[in-house]
Parts: C-alpha cells; sequence; structure tokens
C-alpha cells in the first residue's frame, strides 16, 4: 500500500484531462513521463493476495460485509461463486487504491450496471467503464483484457485514485474527471446516491 500510494504521489502532477463514456466526453491528452511510469506500476499485474487481517475481529467484520454485499447483489448477478469473486475484487482493489470500497460498487452501478461485458457508445468497457486508450497509455497496450475482471477493476480504480490526487482529495471534483463532467453536479450525485446502497455497516 505504502508502495502504491507513493506511486500516486508522482500521479498527482499528471496532465491528463478524462471522463467516461458515460457522458461520451472523455479527452485523451499527453501523460508526463513520471505520471505515465507512476500509473504503469499501480496497474501492472498481480495476483490479489488471499485477504489477510491482524484481528478475528476484523476477518469477522469482512465476512459479515461479504455476506451481506452478496445479498444484495444477488438480483443482479445470481450465480453465488461469481458474485463472491466479483466482490472479493472490488474489495481488494478498492483497498489497494485507498479508496471506499461502497463508493466503488455505486460507482460501477451508474457505469455499467454490474455488466461485465458492457460497452458504452464511445467504446468503454467493462465493469468501471475503462476506455481503451488506457491501456496503451498505462498497460500493454492490449484493451481486449479490461473485460477480465481484475483488469477492469484495477485500472479503474488506479484511474479513480489518480482523479482523487489531481484534484487534491475533493472525490466530487474526481468523479466529474472520471466521467467527463468536471465541475457538474450530475454524475457524482448519482454515484453517491448508487454508493448509499453499498454502505454496509460490518460491526
Amino acid at each position: 500500500m505504502l508502495i502504491y500510494r507513493r506511486a500516486f504521489l508522482l500521479a498527482g502532477v499528471g496532465l491528463l484531462q478524462s471522463g467516461q463514456a458515460r457522458a461520451g466526453a472523455q479527452i485523451e491528452e499527453p501523460l508526463a513521463n513520471a505520471v505515465r511510469t507512476a500509473l504503469s506500476a499501480a496497474v501492472a499485474d498481480a495476483a490479489p493476495p488471499k485477504p489477510s487481517f491482524e484481528t478475528m475481529d476484523q476477518r469477522l467484520a469482512h465476512l459479515r460485509w461479504l455476506g451481506q454485499a452478496s445479498e444484495r447483489l444477488k438480483r443482479r448477478k445470481p450465480d453465488h461463486p461469481t458474485r463472491i469473486e466479483f466482490l472479493e475484487t472490488v474489495w481488494y482493489e478498492s483497498r489497494r487504491a485507498g479508496l471506499e470500497t461502497a463508493l466503488v460498487l455505486g460507482l460501477i452501478q451508474v457505469e455499467s450496471g454490474f455488466r461485465k461485458h458492457a460497452i458504452s457508445s464511445a467504446g468503454a468497457r467493462g465493469y468501471m467503464q475503462v476506455m481503451p486508450f488506457w491501456a496503451r497509455l498505462i498497460g500493454d497496450g492490449d484493451d481486449r483484457r479490461l473485460f477480465h475482471l481484475q483488469t477492469n477493476l484495477r485500472f479503474g480504480c488506479v484511474i479513480l485514485r489518480h482523479y482523487l490526487d489531481r484534484e487534491r482529495g475533493d472525490m466530487f471534483m474526481a468523479l466529474g474527471r472520471y466521467n467527463g463532467s468536471r465541475g457538474r453536479a450530475q454524475y457524482p450525485n448519482l454515484v453517491y446516491g448508487a454508493r448509499r446502497a453499498w454502505d454496509i455497516p460490518t460491526s
């Protein structure tokens, strides 16, 4: 986590103005070399470790969250193993990026309706509607991999973290960048509204 956050401190000086396909206004601009390096390192493939917890209480809290989130997602993802894999990956990738899991789930709900193979009219792909040019800018260039569960969630979380750092911790503005509607309230309000469904107490 410390290495990951250090990479994003470098990324905070980035030069990319962007947004996601929901608004159809994403603009590709050059990345400073330091930003490209930091973001490339942040999305580099590595299988997530199994969740580890310092205390039994933390483990039990996670299991309670997983059970409640699974029940809430059942209508959209009826297959239990698929649902659990999805939630575990969202939990891991959001925490890896220093983001709130409930907010990331809200964003996914707004962006793709939890559809793995969603494609927007602008070409954004997958759960978090990642635009293909990101694969070229900071990935290995294979935009087909943006339909892979962990790859899509990692890219989406890395991109949102990048925007949050650029906006100096202002999530409202970061969400606007993610959607291509910076400074306008509609998209952040939709995400915040969807987030409430995933704000699950764990105590």
